[in-house]
């Protein structure tokens, strides 16, 4: 079999010099796009902090939140709101309450009008949304159990988001549902 030259290549591939030229520039886009996301985003180990879990009893969910933040009634008592001690705009909410009936629920050909896109650690789907804002951006996990629907959410200002998106999508994971919550009206 005869061995290709440079110049046989050239004649079954020729190239341009725009052809070489752009490739060059897709080559230098990627790779900074690679060595950006890798140094703007900051590492996040659980093993850096030093863990609590949140268990709410009434509802029956749980989930873990580093223990030097500083917890707040939620607004309507069926929850919690956690606070970072670093910054008052960085906080970890959860609720819960029962759920609105199906026929509300559905669209009109009886689906339910949005498909889970995450499953946690226990197994359970839902639904994780990241909505990025101009001055704060929110983390908010929302699955359903029988009656009840649960929430969860993380928020943080939006030029910090990205440090904390790693430290929120863990805490979403980690979330658990108890197998009987207690509702007490």
């Amino acid at each position: 079999m005869k061995a290709f030259t440079h110049s046989t290549f050239c004649l079954l591939f020729p190239t341009s010099r725009f052809q070489r030229s752009a490739r060059h520039i897709i080559y230098a886009i990627a790779l900074s796009v690679i060595l950006g996301g890798c140094t703007t985003i900051t590492a996040f180990h659980s093993s850096n902090h030093t863990w609590k879990i949140y268990r709410n009893n009434r509802y029956g969910f749980e989930f873990p939140y580093p223990s030097t933040w500083k917890s707040l009634p939620s607004d309507n008592a069926d929850g919690i709101v956690f606070v970072s001690p670093r910054n008052k705009a960085v906080e970890i909410r959860s609720w819960a309450g029962m759920q609105l009936p199906k026929d509300i629920n559905q669209d009109e050909k009886g689906k339910t009008s949005i498909n889970p896109n995450f499953t946690t650690a226990q197994g359970l789907t839902g639904v994780l949304t990241v909505e990025v804002r101009q001055q704060e951006s929110v983390m908010t996990l929302q699955l359903a159990q029988g009656e009840l629907k649960y929430y969860w959410q993380g928020k943080a200002p939006s030029q910090e988001f990205s440090s904390y998106y790693r430290f929120f999508d863990y805490i979403a994971s980690s979330y658990k549902i108890i197998q009987q919550s207690r509702i007490k009206s």
